[in-house]
């Protein structure tokens, strides 16, 4: 194989993992946002908690977006810390999303872990909430 045919492969090898990754993380936060719908008219959750998800999500997608932008140039970037808080108030599913459209904070440790933790600690602070109801 020559070494042009070995790029080639490992360019179409790089890209199918990302629209993998991409696809699993859409997967995962569509049935996130499809329990919380199937939840609402159970009573379990409040339309506002809905909407709060939706909101923190797009905001943590914009603000993964911006701060991939932002390593790019160079330029000033958002805190790692004001990353996880975002995810950990909801902002979740849009975290996972934008990182795999950005490929932003895949591979990085311990990045990867505490978002995970912070995934996991909404999970569980949903699900007590919705216990009480």
């Amino acid at each position: 194989m020559t070494s042009s045919n070995v790029r080639a492969a490992r360019r179409k090898k790089v890209r199918g993992g990302r629209n993998r990754g991409t696809f699993l993380a859409v997967i995962t936060a569509a049935v996130f946002f499809g329990v919380l719908v199937g939840l609402l008219p159970l009573g379990q959750v409040p339309g506002w908690l809905l909407a709060a998800y939706a909101l923190f999500s797009a905001v943590a997608f914009g603000m993964y977006g911006a701060d991939k932008s932002a390593a790019v140039r160079g330029a000033w970037r958002t805190s790692e810390t004001t990353l996880h808080t975002i995810v950990l108030l909801g902002g979740w599913p849009g975290a996972l999303v934008a990182r795999q459209v950005f490929r932003h904070k895949t591979t990085k440790q311990p990045f990867r872990t505490i978002l995970w933790c912070t995934v996991v600690a909404n999970c569980g602070a949903l699900a007590w909430f919705a216990s009480q109801r």
